[in-house]
């Protein structure tokens, strides 16, 4: 009983602390209005009423490097969605095996539903499940933070605290720290990676759209 309250004092914290954050500073937006600011192939990611969407399974990425950050969004997912959100990218043309991606997926779908856990929304993909699955269902916008602090990653899903990793723990690329595999194409241990890099979003994979708005960053 201790431990569990111990461990519910720290995710109460770590949830306020970065509320905190949120307050303090200035918040910047991601892209420019034009999305004159992003890289992408020309044709495929389009901005309207604020809100930015793809017609192919192509990323759109910062054309700059950033380190420690919090970075809040609004998505909206369609049935069957399968998508992400990914930081700490040092190749965007080798991206998978270069980056840490924050998963973006229809829960709700069959495909996704039965999946595993760290292909889930929320989760870090392929090494380490959200808590709890806290995505809406398709159609209705959902709110994510992303805090990047060094090897500490936290993502806040429609206010909850699901997920918290700690990259130094990932030695292996081949298995997690709890001894489940990591996809063999996921082929760069987290705790090798570097802490800085572009901020991506993945487009139309497996056939279903994304939306995103109202995405800013703040620099710590």
């Amino acid at each position: 009983m201790k431990c569990i309250l111990i461990l519910a004092t720290i995710v109460l914290f770590t949830v306020f602390e970065i509320q905190a954050q949120e307050k303090v500073g200035d918040w910047q937006p991601l892209f420019n209005e034009d999305l004159s600011n992003a890289d992408f192939p020309a044709g495929v990611w389009s901005i309207k009423d604020g809100v930015i969407t793809a017609t192919e399974d192509q990323c759109i990425w910062t054309q700059k490097d950033y380190a420690n950050f919090i970075l809040e969004l609004e998505f909206k997912t369609a049935k069957g969605t399968n998508s992400g959100v990914i930081v700490y990218c040092s190749d965007t043309e080798n991206w998978i095996p270069n980056s840490v991606e924050i998963q973006i997926a229809d829960d709700f779908a069959k495909q996704w539903k039965k999946a595993d856990k760290t292909w889930q929304c929320a989760a870090i993909f392929g090494h380490l499940a959200a808590r709890e699955s806290r995505v809406k269902k398709p159609g209705e916008w959902n709110k994510m933070t992303v805090a990047c602090n060094g090897k500490i990653i936290h993502v806040v899903l429609n206010g909850s605290l699901v997920t918290e990793m700690d990259m130094s723990l990932w030695k292996s690329a081949t298995k997690n720290p709890d001894g489940s595999d990591i996809p063999e194409w996921l082929s760069t241990p987290f705790a090798e990676l570097p802490t800085t890099g572009k901020i991506g979003f993945q487009g139309k994979h497996a056939g279903a759209p994304i939306w995103f708005r109202n995405i800013k960053i703040k620099e710590l």
